[in-house]
C-alpha cells in the first residue's frame, strides 16, 4: 500500500525495526560546518524526521561549532514542521561557521557542557574533513571534559554516567567532492549544474563570436569539478591541482587550440580549477591563460570566474535525493552505535551507501595534498578514487587526437546505432563511443534513424570532429525510432554484410533491449548478427534490467523535480491545495517515485505497489490531517501507467471531493517536456563514460576473436551499474530478470527507497535497515568487481 494511515497496525517488520532501532530517550543533535553545500538542508531534515520518527529528540545546532560552543538559544529542540519546505533551499538553514573557539580545549569544555545539559550525546555532522576531524578530537576528549565538568560543579556527577560516551557519524557537504572514501559528497551535482548552466550559456555566445573562453571553477585542492564539468561539455583543456600538465604545457595548449581552429571548430573552452598548480607547484591563473592565449595566438579571449555563484541556487534532484538518504542511514548508524563503535562516515559506493571509518577517509583525503605538495602526482590522482582516476582517462582519450598515423589500426568496422524514444544524454554517449573508436583504431559507422535506417542502408562513416559539441545538446541527433528489428532482420542482416559491420553498439531504452535480444535469437539464422553486440541504457523511465541507472532518467528527474518546487510555491501562495503530478515511466515507477522523494511529496501511486480505494481514502484523510498544521499544501505524484482506473482525472476528482471544505486540488500531466531539454550534468557524465567503457569491451572483444563468428551469450550484453559494480550481463540471462508485459525488471533496486519517501512524508511503514550495513574499511571498496564510479 502507498501509504498506512497513520493509526494503522504495526506489521511485524516494522515492529521489529522499532524494538531494533528505539530511539526513545535518546537526543541528536545535527549541525553543519564549515562552507555550505546545496543539498545540506534536504540532510538536516532526513536526520530531523527519521530522529522523530524513531522516537528520539532532535537538536538544531545552530552556525555550526560556534552555536554548540555559544550554547542558549543556538541549540534548539526541532519538530517535524520545522523542516517542512527546505528541500529546494540552498545553502543551510541552521547555518554554518568558521569557529576558532572550538578549536581550544576551553571551547570544547564549554561545548561538552551545553550538550549534556540537554542530554545529547549523538552527534551528527555535515560538513568537510575539517569539520568531520575536530568531531573526533571532540569525542575522544567527551569523557576527560564531563570528568572536568563535574568537578568544576558543572554538571552532576550522575550525568556524567548517563551521558558517558558520545557517538558520531558524518556526512560530507562539500561542491568540491574532496573527501576521500565517498563517490560524490552532498552539493557537488548541484555545483555542476551551475558550472554547466553557465558553459552552455557561454558556448552559444562563443560560437557567435569565435571566442576563446577561459572558466576558472572552484576546487583550491581538488580539480574534481573541473575535470567532471570539462568531460561534460567537451573542453579542449583543463587544469587541475592533482595533475599538472607536462613541461612546455603552453606550447602544447597553443598548438591544441590552433589545430582546433583548423578543423572548423568556432570555439575553444578551457576550464582551470583555482588551484591549478605546474610541475613545480607554482599557481597557473586563469588570467595567465588568458594572456597566453592573446599573445601567441591572438584569439579573442574571455576569463570568467564563477566563483560562489557554484555554491549557490537550488539543490539538483541527485543530491536532494543522496542526502535523504545518508541522513537516514546517519540516523540509523547513530542508534545502532555503541561506545565501542568509531565514528563513521555515510559515503557511497556506486550506488550503494556505506559506513566507512571517519579517520581513515580524512587520513586518506590529507595524504592526497601531501603527495601533491611532494610532487608525487600519480599517487595524488591514485587516491583519489577510481572515480578521478577513471574520470581522468576518460577525458584524455576524448580530449586528445592522436595523429592518424600513429593510431594503430585494427581494420574493424563499429557501428552505433540510437534505438527507442529519445533521452537527454544520447549523444554525449554517442560522441564517446565514436571517438574512443577513432581511438582505437576502429573506423566509426553511424546508424540513422534505429532499425528503420538500418534496414535501409541509412550509414555513413562518422569522424572526430563530426561529434564536436554533441555533449550538451538534447534529444537525439542520429534520430531514433521504437521500431524493433523483427521484419526487417534480413535487411538488416544485408546492411551489416554490406558495410563489414564487425561490432554494433546500441543506445537506447527498452525498445533497444527486446532488439538486442531478437538480433540475439537470429544469430542463427543470419551469421552476420554473431559479432559483439553491447547495449548502454539510455531512457528516462528508467526500465531497462541490468542497470540501476539509465542515461536521460536524471534529466528527466530535474525537470519534474523543478516543476514540483514551482507547484509547491503555487500551492503555498494560495494556501490548502492540493497538486496531483502524472509522470512518464510507462509502468515503471521509478520517475514518480524518486520524484516524490527529491520534491517532498506526500505520495506518489505506482504500478509496482498495487493501491486501492482504502489508500486513497487514507491519503486523502493524511492531507486533511496535514492542513490542520502550519503546512497547508499538499503533493502527490502518479505514475501515469499505475493503475487502469483510477486515472489522473479519478484522483483529482476523488481528492476534491472528500477534502471539500478543507482543501482543493489541481492536477498537472508534465508529458513530453520529460524527454526534452539539455542533459544534466549526471547525464552528460554518465552517458560519456559508460558509453567509453562500452568501446573499450568491444575492443577487447575485436582483439580476442579477431575474424571469427560469436556465438556464445557473453558476446552480446547490456552495460550497466548494479549497487557498485559495472557489470556486463549477457541479454541471455537478464531474460529470466525481465518483465516482459509491462516492460519493467522483476526487482528494482530503487524500491527499497520507497519507505524512505513515506517516513519522511510523515507516514507509518516498514523499512529495511539490512542496507546500512556494518562497517568497512576504506580500502576494501569496489574488490568485487569493476567499481560503479558515478
Amino acid at each position: 500500500m502507498d501509504a498506512a494511515a497513520a493509526d494503522a497496525p504495526t506489521t511485524g517488520s516494522l515492529r521489529k525495526f522499532l524494538e531494533h532501532l528505539s530511539g526513545a530517550g535518546k537526543a541528536i543533535g545535527v549541525l553543519t560546518s564549515g562552507g555550505d553545500a546545496q543539498g545540506m538542508n534536504a540532510a538536516v531534515r532526513a536526520v530531523v524526521r527519521m530522529g522523530i520518527y524513531v522516537g528520539a529528540k532532535v537538536y538544531f545546532i545552530y552556525e555550526g561549532y560556534q552555536g554548540m560552543v555559544d550554547g542558549g538559544t543556538n541549540i534548539a529542540e526541532a519538530d517535524w514542521e520545522s523542516v517542512s519546505s527546505i528541500l529546494q533551499v540552498g545553502g543551510t538553514i541552521i547555518g554554518s561557521a568558521r569557529c576558532k573557539d572550538f578549536l581550544s580545549r576551553e571551547g570544547r569544555l564549554k561545548a561538552a557542557g551545553n550538550l549534556v545539559r540537554l542530554g545529547i550525546t549523538n552527534l551528527c555532522v555535515i560538513g568537510g574533513d575539517g569539520s568531520l576531524t575536530g568531531a573526533n578530537i571532540f569525542r575522544k576528549e567527551w569523557r576527560g571534559l564531563l570528568q572536568e565538568l563535574a568537578k568544576n560543579g558543572q554538571i552532576e556527577a550522575e550525568e556524567v554516567h548517563k551521558c558517558d560516551h558520545l557517538n558520531v557519524v558524518g556526512m560530507v557537504g562539500s561542491i568540491d567532492n574532496d573527501f576521500c572514501g565517498t563517490d560524490m559528497t552532498i552539493g557537488t551535482d548541484s555545483a555542476l549544474h551551475r558550472i554547466i548552466e553557465v558553459v552552455d550559456a557561454i558556448m552559444t555566445t562563443a560560437q557567435s563570436h569565435q571566442r576563446t573562453f577561459v572558466l576558472e571553477v572552484m576546487g583550491r585542492h581538488c580539480g574534481y569539478l573541473a575535470l567532471v564539468s570539462a568531460l561534460a561539455c567537451g573542453a579542449d583543456w583543463v587544469f587541475l591541482p592533482e595533475s599538472p600538465p607536462e613541461e612546455n604545457w603552453e606550447d602544447h595548449l597553443c598548438t591544441k587550440l590552433s589545430e582546433n581552429r583548423a578543423r572548423k571548430k568556432r570555439l575553444n573552452i578551457i576550464i582551470v580549477a583555482e588551484g591549478a598548480i605546474d610541475r613545480k607547484n607554482k599557481p597557473i591563473t586563469s588570467e595567465e591563460v588568458k594572456q597566453l592565449v592573446v599573445k601567441q595566438l591572438g584569439y579573442d579571449t574571455r576569463v570568467t570566474i564563477l566563483g560562489h555563484v557554484q555554491r549557490g541556487g537550488t539543490p539538483s534532484a541527485f543530491d536532494r535525493i543522496l542526502a535523504s538518504r545518508m541522513g537516514v542511514a546517519a540516523v540509523i548508524a547513530l542508534l545502532e552505535a555503541t561506545p565501542e563503535t568509531p565514528p563513521c562516515v555515510v559515503s557511497l559506493s556506486g550506488n550503494h551507501p556505506v559506513l566507512l571509518p571517519l579517520m581513515e577517509c580524512v587520513q586518506m583525503t590529507q595524504d592526497v595534498q601531501k603527495a601533491m605538495d611532494e610532487g608525487r602526482f600519480q599517487d595524488a590522482v591514485r587516491l583519489r578514487g577510481r572515480s578521478f582516476e577513471g574520470n581522468l582517462k576518460t577525458y584524455k582519450s576524448l580530449a586528445i587526437k592522436l595523429p592518424d598515423d600513429q593510431i594503430p589500426k585494427s581494420n574493424c568496422n563499429v557501428a552505433v546505432i540510437n534505438v527507442g524514444a529519445p533521452a537527454a544524454g544520447m549523444n554525449a554517449a554517442v560522441r564517446s563511443a565514436v571517438r574512443v573508436g577513432i581511438a582505437n583504431g576502429h573506423r566509426m559507422l553511424a546508424i540513422y534513424d534505429g532499425f528503420d535506417g538500418f534496414a535501409k542502408g541509412q550509414i555513413k562513416e562518422i569522424g572526430w570532429t563530426d561529434v564536436g559539441g554533441w555533449t550538451g545538446q538534447g534529444g537525439s541527433i542520429l534520430g531514433t525510432k521504437r521500431v524493433l528489428p523483427g521484419k526487417n532482420l534480413g535487411a538488416i542482416a544485408e546492411q551489416m554484410h554490406n558495410h563489414n559491420i564487425h561490432a554494433l553498439l546500441m543506445i537506447g531504452g527498452f525498445e533497444a533491449y527486446l532488439g538486442l535480444l531478437e538480433l540475439s535469437a537470429a544469430r542463427e539464422k543470419h551469421e552476420e548478427f554473431c559479432v559483439p553486440m553491447v547495449m548502454v541504457p539510455a531512457t528516462v523511465s528508467n526500465n531497462v534490467p541490468g542497470s540501476d541507472f539509465s542515461i536521460g532518467a536524471d534529466t528527466a528527474l530535474n525537470t519534474i523535480t523543478d516543476t514540483c518546487d514551482r507547484i509547491k510555491q503555487s500551492a503555498s501562495g494560495t494556501k490548502r491545495r492540493v497538486f496531483i503530478i502524472e509522470t512518464m515511466g510507462g509502468y515503471c515507477g521509478y520517475l514518480a517515485n524518486m520524484g516524490a522523494l527529491a520534491a517532498g511529496a506526500d505520495a506518489a501511486y505506482i504500478f509496482e505497489e498495487p493501491f486501492d480505494i482504502r489508500d486513497l481514502q487514507a491519503n486523502v484523510e493524511h492531507l486533511t490531517e496535514k492542513m490542520k498544521t502550519t503546512i497547508q499544501r499538499g503533493l502527490v505524484l502518479r505514475n501515469e501507467s499505475c493503475s487502469e482506473n483510477y486515472t489522473t482525472d479519478f484522483i483529482c476528482q476523488l481528492y476534491s471531493e472528500e477534502g471539500k471544505g478543507v482543501f482543493d486540488c489541481r492536477k498537472n500531466v508534465l508529458g513530453h517536456m520529460q524527454q526534452g531539454g539539455a542533459p544534466s550534468p549526471f547525464d552528460r557524465n554518465f552517458g560519456t563514460k559508460i558509453s567509453a567503457r562500452a568501446m573499450e569491451w568491444i575492443t577487447e572483444k575485436l582483439k580476442e576473436f579477431k575474424g571469427k563468428r560469436f556465438v556464445t551469450d557473453d558476446s552480446i550484453c547490456v552495460l550497466g551499474i548494479s549497487k557498485r559494480n559495472v557489470l556486463f550481463q549477457p541479454v541471455a540471462e537478464l531474460k529470466k530478470e525481465t518483465d516482459f508485459e509491462h516492460r519493467i525488471p522483476k526487482e528494482q533496486w530503487w524500491l527499497k527507497l520507497r519507505p524512505l519517501m513515506k517516513i519522511l512524508a510523515k507516514y507509518k511503514t516498514s523499512y529495511d535497515v539490512s542496507d546500512a550495513g556494518e562497517m568497512e574499511q576504506v580500502h576494501s571498496r569496489g574488490m568485487h568487481g569493476e567499481p560503479a564510479a558515478i
